[in-house]
């Protein structure tokens, strides 16, 4: 009996969670968090970031399960994966809407260039599809609850000129796809800002700031004294939860529209 019953629970608990979400879909608020490795995480997870959660903020993970949201939410290079913005992001958002859950849906992958974000797209790297796969986890996510915005962080691996000047094409029909796949044309859609802290970073930075003029229901979370963390490329865990916080408080402007 006893084992029967050690059986049976975690099913049980399994399918009461599933439940849970299936009846509260409209108040599960769902993000989606693209990008590469600043907004996979690269921060070093120690102290409160080891520790900090909430018990209405949930990650979909590797295995497409929800749980509770915890440092590192991307899985894209398990030995390198740390603290990015969508913890505090996250956190934040439930802060401002005590009345839902929120679920983050990590789908960023360190090193893609946006060419990678396409139907097809491949990188070699880590050997995944970073928009297919992306897809896959968004109609996962769908099933549980309703996508409230997009929060992105990509752009280190096309800040090179030539890249840099064709970069806002490709982004614009990115966000273009998405808000497709979604059903959602007026998806909230922020972008981050790359570090100030590095000069080929500019160009791209110059181009981010040109969305919100261009497209609609798009915004900027700035990158102003943010730091990194000795390597001139990622942001340190401190840096990262400020950023995720600057995403929350755009993404809040652009919902209130």
């Amino acid at each position: 009996m006893i084992k029967l019953f050690n059986y049976f629970l975690p099913l049980f608990i399994s399918c009461m969670s599933v439940m849970a979400f299936a009846q509260t879909a409209p108040n599960f608020h769902l993000y989606l968090l693209a990008g590469q490795s600043n907004m996979a995480g690269r921060g070093e997870v120690s102290g409160k970031y080891r520790t900090e959660g909430s018990p209405r903020v949930y990650m979909l993970n590797k295995n497409n399960e929800w749980v509770l949201a915890k440092h590192p939410l991307h899985f894209d290079k398990p030995t390198v994966a740390g603290a990015g913005p969508g913890l505090s992001f996250g956190l934040e958002m439930a802060k401002a809407n005590p009345d839902v859950k929120i679920g983050l849906v990590p789908c960023a992958v360190g090193g893609t260039s946006i060419n990678t974000w396409k139907a097809g797209g491949y990188d070699k790297a880590t050997k995944t599809h970073p928009y297919d796969d992306a897809l896959i986890r968004i109609r996962e996510a769908m099933k549980s609850g309703v996508f409230k915005g997009i929060i992105w962080h990509q752009g280190e691996s096309d800040s090179a000129p030539e890249a840099a000047a064709a970069y806002f094409q490709k982004l614009a029909d990115l966000i273009g796809n998405f808000r497709e796949i979604i059903k959602d044309p007026d998806l909230p859609f922020v972008a981050g800002e790359l570090g100030t802290f590095k000069e080929q970073y500019k160009t791209i930075n110059s181009v981010l700031r040109e969305l919100p003029g261009r497209i609609k229901h798009t915004a900027i979370a700035s990158s102003k004294g943010l730091e990194h963390k000795g390597d001139i490329t990622h942001f340190d865990s401190s840096s990262a939860e400020k950023l995720g916080k600057r995403f929350a408080k755009q993404m809040r402007k652009i919902q209130k529209r």
